[in-house]
């Protein structure tokens, strides 16, 4: 195994210089020249970032061997692009598993797992509502889904996408849920913190995240919402008794939380719970993206004091303020 030396993240100090080093391949695709002939667009991954690498001569070998999710060896000149940093490769060659530690091209959480594992069911363990602490337990001690949950990224590029994401993203959701409860008497607690904990679950098969995050072909197929709603009622079957009313209201938000039908959502919020979760969890994405996207500004070597490029998951630009108002 050997050392990896360059990180996608180091792409500012080494402006113009070549580079050797290895890299997760997250996509391929064989593009047209304008002037006529096909050149090489990529994807490379490692735990730090994810960069654009172009390919435009004798790459017929490369593609052979190298596909979408395989590990490669590459050799290209670091530049920057429309204010990107990406690499034109001049070699790439697959890499074998023994060439490779896997930790260097997942990205991870920064927290705890175990910790916030402990966390999350400590809230679950503090329910007054007896059923709804049966049903969420019931997925939380299945050895598989408890397996899955801690490692899985919540999303393949946007928001929490990361080892151990989903766990972060719904542990800060059920935080923020658990804050914002006391200033509204109409929503019933665990009913809500249930949906949070639960609304999600379905990415634990939607998502693959071995070499470099991708979608299953159920995920494609399916979607996470209608896995997580057969993977409630799965449940349900082995925890009957249980009343009906309270399967109704954790379903509905499940298949609502997305907001609006343009975003995927079967369903509209239609209860105190449902709206409050589909606004949070919508907020929660959205800064955990942002955050994202001022650490990418930094990552190319800008101040982060102005606007960063189109976002297109956002559909604007950003500014981050803190960074705006220190560099008076």
């Amino acid at each position: 195994m050997l050392m990896k030396d360059f990180f996608i993240a180091d792409a500012a100090k080494f402006d113009n210089e070549l580079v050797t080093s290895y890299f997760a391949l997250s996509s391929l695709q064989v593009r047209e020249k304008k002037q006529g002939g096909q050149f090489l667009a990529l994807m490379l991954t490692d735990k730090t970032g994810t960069m654009e690498a172009r390919m435009w001569e004798e790459f017929a070998d490369a593609i052979t061997s190298c596909g979408e999710g395989c590990y490669v060896k590459v050799q290209g000149q670091i530049s920057r692009y429309q204010g990107k940093f990406q690499i034109t490769l001049q070699k790439m060659r697959f890499a074998a598993d023994s060439e490779i530690d896997v930790a260097d091209y997942q990205p991870t959480s920064k927290f705890n797992v175990e910790e916030m594992w402990a966390e999350l069911c400590g809230y679950v363990t503090a329910f007054s509502n007896t059923d709804l602490k049966r049903l969420v337990f019931a997925f939380l001690e299945d050895p598989e889904i408890a397996a899955a949950y801690r490692v899985a990224p919540a999303a393949k590029t946007l928001h929490h996408a990361w080892l151990g994401g989903l766990l972060e993203h719904v542990l800060t959701l059920v935080r923020v849920c658990l804050a914002t409860v006391p200033h509204y008497p109409e929503v019933d607690s665990d009913l809500l913190v249930t949906g949070a904990i639960l609304h999600d679950i379905g990415k634990i098969r939607e998502l693959s995240w071995k070499s470099s995050f991708s979608y299953t072909l159920e995920g494609q197929m399916i979607g996470h919402i209608s896995i997580a709603q057969g993977m409630l009622r799965e449940k349900l079957q082995a925890l009957q008794p249980f009343p009906n009313r309270l399967r109704v209201l954790v379903e509905h938000m499940i298949l609502s939380h997305h907001g609006k039908y343009e975003f995927g959502s079967p369903k509209l919020p239609m209860t105190p719970e449902a709206i409050l979760l589909s606004a949070l969890d919508d907020l929660e994405a959205k800064m955990q993206n942002m955050r994202a996207e001022f650490g990418k500004e930094l990552a190319n070597g800008k101040s982060g004091a102005s606007m960063t490029d189109w976002v297109r998951s956002m559909e604007r630009p950003l500014l981050n303020s803190k960074a705006y108002l220190s560099d008076e």
